[in-house]
């Protein structure tokens, strides 16, 4: 396996010329590649190229649209922005990832709940086709790929209210880029909507471990639902993620935590309209967050957990399943079920879109016997009709687990999208097109 750093997009150009296969990334920080151990998972003649080393840039155009270029990350876009007055609507835990990677696996974070998936966010984008040369797509128009997308995209309707489906949209020209992880192109740049920025709070419930009692948990599940124009983030912790915090960083004692994302002049609406007519939280489990404490300890968490299982010498054994509102106690019983098995764990996630991370914490005589249960979670899953992956992508670990939830129509859709957008089979071709 070779690797190679490049620093600018002729760079990028000059080497797809050669036609060699490359794996294209940019800052390691995805959870769905594993960077460390590399050999023996990809092909031999597969490339590492690194596009990290690309300067990135970012301009607010005159209609508030956000344009990227390069290797830019989520924490230099948000701050680009907040010095505009102006702020982007997705927010991933991890803000040193980069915002084109984000886009090649339509990554969605903790503010989908409010403001939708980043999809839905893309204005345009320039992506750099398999000849070289520069294309630009469209949002506003309708995806002509000269492949037929009938069967595809009626088997895509039953996702549409999910963050992500087990395959791309395909419907619209930004389609063929966003949550194709960079199997039929380089994406070069791209503009994204932003809001205007006004100051935020976050509210946080102290709740019963939800492996006790997770009723507290589904009431406001449910309650918030109707706040979706409000509230822009309804987050989870429990007690076995917020252990891994210094005592005096822990706000859950021994508790789950659950928390919502709003804007400052919301609470007293907030409060009245939602939170005082719980019935199963009192009063004295609730309290207020300022933004940059909370932010701190909301990307903390997953931090320390990747922490310990570098330590042990294992790589996650994570879920990144979305499923619908009336299966959201099934999959909360079927992660209850899990962690019942003698092998250390944690919950947390985007609690108001059904939307958990269950993560195995296994020592390494135990990987094998948590990929046997996370096979036993995903044929659930395609029971259930729900998404198993539907934020982080699928890369080299989650190719097994996906097979299952395609039918003869996205394969047949894959293997055009792959002859003519990747002729020579140059794009990522482990990804999960080849399946």
């Amino acid at each position: 396996m070779k690797t190679k750093s490049f620093y600018s997009f002729p760079e990028v150009v000059a080497h797809l010329k050669t036609g060699e296969p490359t794996l294209y990334h940019s800052s390691q920080t995805s959870t769905v590649i594993p960077f460390e151990k590399l050999e023996g998972v990809l092909k031999s003649n597969t490339v590492m190229g690194n596009l990290s080393t690309i300067k990135g840039s970012l301009e607010m155009l005159e209609n508030g649209n956000l344009k990227v270029t390069g290797f830019v990350t989520w924490k230099e876009a948000k701050e680009f922005c907040l010095s505009k007055g102006r702020e982007i609507m997705t927010s991933p835990t991890e803000e040193l990832a980069g915002v084109l990677a984000g886009i090649a696996t339509s990554c969605t974070g903790e503010r989908s709940f409010g403001f939708k998936n980043l999809r839905s966010q893309i204005v345009e984008l320039t992506y750099i086709n398999y000849e070289g040369a520069e294309v630009k797509l469209s949002a506003e128009k309708k995806l002509d790929c000269g492949v037929d997308l009938s069967s595809y995209q009626k088997d895509f309707s039953h996702y549409v209210s999910y963050k992500n489906a087990p395959y791309p949209r395909l419907e619209f020209e930004t389609d063929l880029m966003t949550g194709t992880e960079g199997q039929l192109g380089v994406i070069e740049s791209a503009v994204l909507k932003t809001i205007e920025h006004f100051p935020e709070t976050y509210i946080f419930m102290l709740l019963p471990k939800w492996e006790d009692n997770f009723e507290p948990h589904l009431e406001v599940f449910k309650a918030v639902q109707s706040f979706r124009n409000q509230v822009r983030a309804c987050e989870f912790l429990d007690s076995n993620s917020l252990s891994f915090l210094p005592a005096d960083k822990n706000p859950g004692n021994n508790n789950d935590v659950l928390f919502l994302e709003i804007k400052k002049d919301e609470f007293e609406n907030i409060y009245e309209n939602l939170l005082s007519h719980l019935t199963l939280i009192n009063e004295d489990q609730i309290f207020e967050m300022n933004a940059s404490k909370c932010r701190e300890l909301r990307v903390s968490v997953p931090r320390a957990i990747f922490e310990a299982n570098s330590r042990m010498g294992v790589t996650k054994k994570g879920t990144d399943v979305q499923v619908s509102a009336e299966r959201f106690r099934d999959l909360l019983l079927f992660y209850r079920e899990m962690g019942q098995k003698g092998v250390a764990y944690n919950l947390f996630g985007h609690f108001g879109d059904a939307h958990l991370h269950f993560n195995y914490m296994p020592t390494p005589d135990k990987n094998d016997f948590c990929n046997e249960q996370l096979e036993s979670l995903y044929s659930k899953v395609l029971e259930w009709k729900g998404s198993p992956f539907a934020e982080h992508g699928i890369g080299l670990l989650k190719r097994k687990f996906i097979a299952p939830f395609y039918n003869d129509h996205q394969k047949s859709v894959f293997r055009e999208l792959k002859k003519k957008f990747d002729p020579k089979g140059q794009f990522f071709p482990e990804g999960f097109m080849t399946c």
